[in-house]
């Protein structure tokens, strides 16, 4: 039977005074910085680049763009161990260029987020250094987490917890003597250490973090590990000691979404809701929150904490009419009834591309299935209620590179397990943005630069000169239907009811008169509406709806 699912329009915080809530519906391209366009011919993407690329995505149709970490950092996680929040690694640029980029971005009407790391820091950075130089119960240590051994001569780690990135949770440290001393708590790598929220300075110091950045003008943060900040105050052995290293879900109860987080977020809320009393402008909080239930994901997106957080499910969902349904069910009625927007992502730079992920069986490179399930995907988030976030390389039908050379993996999770399962390199590899090899444009400066991850020479067919000179392009199709989304009040913001359809076909009415219908299914059915599609994923005749293809129409009975 058809229902309805209601995108919580009408709570009090949608339409707080002075408050322009232009991110519950935007569509927001996420720049993995180091690989999306390099001007300096050093291999590696940077702020300049990303300057020179804002003509091509306010074209695509984009609302806005998040930036991936470019904060100083030794690179050990590519920029998600900051050494220094408020300032550029020179490898990016500069605190100069970064200004051109906000005054460029705002401009062309682009919002710009920026990625802020609270979980962690760098073993680099000032406060840990500082930590390391002080004796056991020090101020300087009591940032992060510090704590004995067990054990005889205190050499086993302080509990059985396993780090995200493979390995103990805990490294010990050694004194200045060459002697065994405590262990500290990392839930990534050994340099990337928790910080300890517990400690007001924390809290303080990113407070100001935030205002430094909001002062130069950017519209908002996206939060990395936001579920992830407090841990269980007495550290104690996890019933499951292995969960974290199977999966970089938040398993843990004791590492993650402790009850105090929401707390920190209350408190950016109140620093974010200040900036746009100032002048109307919305600063958004957008949260990577990684919890077992949308019911869980609701707690932080009330009223008074992030305006978003990340609605992972429908990523990790299955190709399956049945599982997308039951995903979306579940985002509309627990997330969307807190009167914030559900926040739809299909890839970014931690996930298999979906061109890849769709394809049906491992290591088919951009299989037929696979784009053609990709389409009919991007379609139907985009025709979803509420925000989306495309990841670079999205909008040309990228698939996963997956043979990657052992010798250049850089990922740590490589590093430390050894193993290539869940490796992220495979999704980071540079944009092609022209010509028929490597560096296919990526690199403005002196010739013949070699990326910083090599291209394969397939890349030519996803190429975005390529792409825009191709009506029939995945890049066409983002950009067609980024423009019905704004063109057409039905889409956006609103709700969403189902109507009856045939077995693997999801079809659902969006306002006043328009369908989306994906056909999860191999075989051709009848299409929900006897009209023309406004837009398509692929092939769709007049009345029929192909197998692995997707399609808006219009009608004035939905």
């Amino acid at each position: 039977m058809p229902s309805t699912l209601a995108a919580g329009t009408g709570h009090p915080f949608r339409n707080a005074p002075g408050a322009d809530a232009w991110w519950r519906d935007a569509v927001i391209y996420q720049v993995y910085v180091r690989s999306f366009l390099d001007s300096t011919g050093d291999g590696i993407g940077d702020l300049a680049g990303v300057r020179a690329g804002l003509p091509y995505l306010r074209k695509l149709g984009v609302d806005g763009i998040w930036l991936s970490p470019f904060y100083p950092s030794p690179q050990h996680d590519h920029g998600y161990d900051v050494a220094d929040y408020r300032d550029v690694d020179p490898v990016y640029g500069d605190l100069a260029e970064f200004d051109r980029l906000v005054a460029d971005a705002h401009r062309l009407g682009l919002r710009l987020l920026l990625d802020i790391v609270p979980n962690h820091c760098s073993s680099e950075h000032p406060w840990f250094r500082a930590a390391l130089a002080a004796p056991p119960g020090a101020p300087e240590r009591a940032r992060f987490h510090f704590a004995p051994g067990r054990g005889p001569g205190g050499e086993e780690p302080p509990n059985n917890w396993r780090a995200m990135f493979g390995g103990p949770a805990w490294s010990r440290t050694t004194g200045p003597g060459g002697e065994p001393g405590e262990w500290y708590l990392h839930l990534f790598t050994p340099e990337q250490p928790d910080l300890n929220w517990r400690d007001p300075r924390v809290g303080d110091d990113f407070e100001d973090v935030l205002r430094f950045w909001l002062d130069r003008g950017v519209d908002g943060f996206r939060i990395d590990v936001a579920a992830g900040l407090y841990k269980h105050p007495d550290l104690p052995d996890s019933d499951d000691p292995e969960a974290d290293e199977r999966s970089r879900d938040s398993v843990n109860p004791l590492a993650w979404n402790q009850p105090e987080v929401h707390g920190v977020w209350r408190r950016w809320r109140a620093v974010a809701d200040e900036y746009a009393a100032r002048d109307g402008r919305d600063r958004l909080l957008v949260g990577e929150v990684s919890v077992p239930t949308a019911r869980e994901h609701a707690q932080y997106v009330r009223p008074d904490e992030l305006h978003q957080a990340f609605f992972f499910d429908l990523l990790s969902a299955p190709w399956d009419a049945a599982a997308f349904r039951s995903v979306i069910d579940e985002a509309m009625r627990d997330i969307a009834g807190t009167g914030s927007t559900v926040t739809w992502v299909l890839n970014n730079h931690d996930q298999v591309r979906t061109v890849t992920r769709y394809a049906g069986e491992p290591g088919v490179e951009g299989s037929g299935l696979g784009a053609a399930r990709a389409r009919a995907a991007a379609m139907l988030m985009l025709a979803l209620p509420g925000a989306a976030y495309v990841y670079q390389g999205e909008e040309l039908g990228l698939p996963e590179v997956l043979d990657l050379p052992d010798e250049v993996l850089t990922d740590p999770i490589f590093r430390r397990t050894g193993s290539r399962r869940r490796i992220r390199d495979g999704c980071r590899v540079p944009l092609p943005w022209s010509g028929h090899a490597s560096p296919f444009g990526f690199s403005q400066g002196e010739a013949g630069a070699r990326p910083w991850l090599p291209q394969p020479e397939w890349f030519a067919a996803h190429a975005t000169d390529r792409a825009l000179a191709d009506t029939r392009s995945f890049w066409h199709l983002y950009r067609e239907g980024l423009q019905l989304r704004r063109s057409l009040p039905q889409l956006g913001e609103g709700t969403l009811r189902w109507l009856d359809a045939p077995p693997q076909v999801l079809a659902m009415a969006r306002g006043d008169g328009l369908i989306c219908a994906v056909n999860f299914g191999t075989e051709t059915v009848p299409a929900p509406v006897a009209a023309t599609p406004l837009l398509a994923s692929g092939p769709c005749p007049d009345g029929l709806l192909p197998g692995a293809t997707a399609a808006w129409w219009t009608a004035d009975h939905a």
